[in-house]
């Protein structure tokens, strides 16, 4: 009997290249958003700009494109987190900022693009 039915949320995490997606986590029936701005998610649609507001709190800083890569179980964290506030979205990337930080670069959806994190995996901040 599969946990994964049909019409259910799920939240999968792994890899993915030009013509496969590995996941090494699937997660059915996430949590609930705990974002007050989730409901303010742009979904993606061709030809459509997102947004060019913020929420929350943007490290000061932060600097678009710099960064670590964060990689395993961190990155997990990150993404899981950041999709849990943010639904609907593919996280391409995790970057860990200078301060501690995280940034998850989000291109599944026009608004967030990013989505900020403090160390304890915490969203507390979004924008383009």
């Amino acid at each position: 009997m599969s946990v994964v039915t049909t019409g259910q949320p799920v939240l999968v995490l792994g890899t993915a290249d030009s013509t496969t997606i590995t996941a090494t986590e699937v997660i059915a029936h996430p949590p609930a958003a705990t974002s007050t701005t989730s409901s303010e998610v742009i979904p993606f649609q061709k030809g459509t700009s997102g947004s060019t507001k913020t929420v929350g709190e943007i490290p000061a800083d932060y600097t678009q494109g710099e960064g670590t890569i964060a990689t395993g179980t961190v990155a997990d964290k990150a993404a899981e987190a950041s999709l849990t506030a943010y639904p609907g979205g593919v996280v391409d990337r995790v970057v860990e900022l200078s301060n501690g930080d995280y940034e998850v670069h989000n291109i599944g959806i026009n608004w967030p693009h990013h989505v900020f994190l403090n160390q304890d995996f915490q969203v507390i901040g979004a924008g383009d």
